[in-house]
């Protein structure tokens, strides 16, 4: 991946909140946090701020990207440009001939052109052939929060999110042409979004004044998007979430994130699924957890119990003659569906009841089997 200009303008982890030491564990928890303070369906007017938390953990959430980005910034832009060092077209550059071209440099041209300044000496003219500096771009990716019920998070379900996000106007489609019009060619570049400057040795790239770097003009705005081709608006996505999600997991739909620029792709959309508490079960994983309550009898004497599961079919357990409060018993198959088709188990923890109080009648059977025990359960601890 190319580094690209932003990385020497822009300081992610203080965009995060973090420090260049946190963990990658840190940097997730830092992200959730400001997602969810910045997101413009929550608050308004955070859109931008939205966009660089998005942007920076595109970059440091990514171990890879983190890497390189450290890196980079580590080198500062004359290394990461120039590699080894040494006089331009001298032993160790990487430029023969003993001059380059900064656009040759990729992402780096418009910010070389910042440190060196532009002066007079070079006038300004579109160049013919390729051009790194204008093209397609691809869109930003975007994170939207889906809450789920417990059982639809274990079931799977096919529903929609609500977000408020920049998308293709739809009176213009993206072209920013008013209806009957189209973009045409930039008079100023020809096309190529950008303008060449000589300064002796150096030679600079800088985006076309007049179309922003686009190569094409609108000679007449659409009158919805005022140009611009895309428009802030409600929309509605569809998402399909698997069986079995588990809370916090993200979900990634191709195409449905910010459109591209000039004609590029646009990004993805990434739902975090958020599950509700069950009133009743709870999850270990793919297996679900119940604990059941049970009376003194059922536990000394052993008793067979109905128990629920959340798809609505009771079953009923066996309880062995003195059975222990929380013990763990089995259900094989009445878990959550996992992806290799098969599911999780329902885990019944038996729970002996103390009631807090007795009839009559219940005190003097309880007492008549007080007086009937014998030995104690703590006899192993005497000689502790």
């Amino acid at each position: 991946m190319a580094p690209q200009r932003e990385w020497f303008e822009k300081d992610y982890y203080k965009v995060l909140g973090v420090p260049e030491t946190a963990t990658q564990k840190d940097i997730t928890r830092a992200y959730r946090k400001l997602a969810r303070d910045t997101h413009p369906d929550r608050n308004a007017g955070q859109e931008e701020r939205f966009k660089d938390v998005s942007a920076a953990y595109d970059i440091i959430g990514d171990p890879a990207k983190r890497k390189e980005y450290d890196e980079v910034r580590k080198l500062g832009p004359v290394g990461a440009g120039f590699g080894a060092p040494g006089r331009a077209g001298g032993r160790g550059s990487p430029f023969p001939g003993g001059s380059f071209r900064v656009e040759d440099l990729g992402d780096l041209g418009d910010l070389f052109g910042g440190l060196f300044g532009r002066g007079d000496a070079g006038a300004s003219r579109p160049r013919p052939g390729p051009s790194r500096g204008a093209g397609p771009r691809r869109g930003e990716d975007l994170e939207a929060e889906l809450h789920l019920s417990f059982a639809d998070a274990v079931h799977g379900v096919t529903t929609a999110v609500n977000l408020t996000s920049e998308a293709p106007c739809v009176t213009c489609h993206g072209s920013g042409a008013a209806p009957g019009t189209s973009p045409v060619v930039c008079p100023e570049c020809g096309g190529r979004g950008v303008l060449d400057e000589n300064q002796g040795l150096f030679s600079f790239s800088t985006p076309c004044p007049r179309c922003g770097g686009r190569g094409v003009v609108v000679e007449t705005p659409c009158p919805t998007c005022s140009g611009t081709g895309s428009q802030l608006r409600q929309r509605e996505v569809k998402v399909r979430v698997p069986a079995g999600v588990e809370d916090g997991k993200r979900i990634r739909v191709k195409g449905r994130g910010s459109p591209g620029r000039n004609g590029g792709p646009p990004g993805d959309l990434y739902v975090v699924v958020r599950t509700a508490p069950h009133p009743v079960f709870g999850r270990q994983g793919n297996n679900l957890t119940l604990t059941v309550p049970v009376t003194f009898p059922e536990a000394a004497l052993g008793a067979d119990i109905t128990v629920p599961t959340l798809d609505g079919e009771p079953v009923t357990l066996r309880l062995a003659p003195g059975t222990r409060s929380g013990r763990t018993l089995r259900v094989k198959g009445h878990g959550v569906p996992s992806a290799n088709g098969r599911s999780g188990d329902l885990l019944v923890t038996v729970e002996v009841a103390v009631p807090a109080t007795l009839s009559a009648a219940e005190r003097h059977a309880i007492e008549e089997l007080a007086a009937a025990s014998t030995g104690s359960p703590r006899s192993h601890l005497e000689t502790a």
